[in-house]
């Protein structure tokens, strides 16, 4: 059935309502080719793009690591408890801008009902403390 509730717009509101949440496990960034993407679907991707040159896949490090994956720079993904409309304007602009200026990093991923970014597994406790501070 699909989904009708459009979620937050409002800027100031989806800042301070944000409650970034860190989710357990570590993740990669991986890449394939679209005729290796069948083998690779029971890894459960995270986050799938295509794009011209391949294949992106958001694997859980252990499983990536399994599957022969370079597991070189593990992230962690924070998830914004607000359920931000498709539509809103300056959410992304917002987060990348505070963590940025932290200095960290940011690979940002827009759900139907949650925003969520993906941070370098060592920054990742500064990260959440970072974003939190959005809130005001």
């Amino acid at each position: 059935m699909p989904a009708t509730d459009d979620g937050e717009r409002d800027l100031s509101a989806l800042l301070r309502t944000l409650s970034p949440r860190l989710l357990a496990g570590e993740f990669v960034f991986c890449t394939c080719t679209e005729a290796d993407l069948p083998g690779l679907v029971s890894l459960s991707p995270r986050v799938m793009v295509r794009e011209e040159e391949g294949v992106t896949l958001v694997l859980d490090r252990d499983a990536a690591g399994e599957a022969g994956f370079s597991c070189a720079h593990p992230m962690r993904c924070i998830t914004f408890a607000v359920h931000s409309s498709l539509q809103a304007v300056g959410l992304t602009a917002a987060v990348s801008a505070a963590l940025a200026q932290a200095g960290i990093s940011a690979n940002v991923v827009a759900g139907y009902y949650h925003d969520h970014v993906y941070v370098p597994a060592a920054q990742a406790e500064h990260a959440v403390q970072t974003l939190a501070a959005l809130q005001g």
